[in-house]
């Protein structure tokens, strides 16, 4: 079987994208020698078989992004299993109701919930992501309150004392929680100490907590433990949880809700 040219540079493409985990269109235009339409029209077929995530000015390996225990930039997680993301957004905004006092934390699905509730009416924001109020700001109905603090740059999230001290004065109807893990031994877990500081004193200013989390994070542990399964109210994830997780939801009394397009798989 003969490949096309455009194949075999297609398929050289993806190797390099395997070895090295994630490409920019500027690495791809100097190491093949195509042009940038030609590069960023590769990796959109490339996107559309399956086996990478298209990001800003680039590519991630899906595999290579499934197993990194390490952290990755907001920017190149917002693309990975974004549809899951976006209907767990739409089953968390379904929680929320007139007059609540809404807390959520940095992350992609939380981005996402953000999102998703734009258009509600007379509710309250409370986040410690810069990125979260920015995509909030032309939202009528969405009253925004941002704590303070110093901003890393992967998460865009503040955190530090002056970020504490506005959390001890605040309370919290609802908070969703964005994790980097979810594991039997450590529960809900995050990349950094910071923010599962700020994460942890945001929980005890709220009445119910959900974590909310794509099925990429489950038997998955990050560095810190935020807290352990049986202190959230619920969980929201794009599948129905199985096995131990399961178990652990019913012996802890902890509301699971599933996207509809897994409810409609399991009817």
């Amino acid at each position: 079987m003969e490949y096309s040219k455009s194949e075999l540079r297609r398929t050289k493409l993806l190797e390099l994208i395997k070895l090295h985990g994630k490409i920019s269109i500027q690495e791809i235009i100097e190491t093949i020698g195509c042009s940038e339409a030609t590069a960023r029209r590769d990796l959109d077929l490339l996107e559309k078989s399956g086996q990478i995530i298209r990001t800003i000015g680039g590519a991630i390996y899906e595999g290579a992004l499934m197993q990194s225990t390490s952290e990755l930039p907001f920017a190149d997680k917002r693309f990975f299993q974004r549809q899951g993301k976006e209907r767990i957004a739409e089953v968390a905004a379904e929680l929320v109701e007139e007059g609540d006092i809404v807390c959520l934390t940095g992350g992609t699905t939380t981005f996402f919930i953000a999102r998703a509730l734009k258009k509600h009416r007379n509710i309250t924001i409370v986040t410690n992501a810069v990125n979260i109020a920015s995509e909030l700001a032309d939202a009528d109905g969405v009253q925004v309150v941002v704590i303070g603090g110093v901003m890393r740059a992967k998460s865009y999230e503040l955190s530090g004392p002056l970020a504490e001290s506005v959390i001890e004065k605040i309370n919290v109807t609802k908070m969703f929680l964005g994790v980097d893990g979810v594991s039997q031994a450590h529960g809900f877990t995050m990349h950094s100490e910071l923010e599962a500081r700020i994460a942890q004193l945001l929980i005890e200013r709220s009445s119910e907590v959900y974590a909310v989390f794509d099925q990429s994070k489950l038997e998955k542990s990050a560095l810190f433990t935020i807290i352990p399964l049986h202190r959230a109210t619920g969980v929201i994830t794009n599948k129905h949880p199985e096995g131990w997780f399961e178990a652990a939801c019913k012996e802890q009394q902890i509301a699971i809700h599933t996207t509809v397009e897994d409810v409609a798989h399991q009817s």
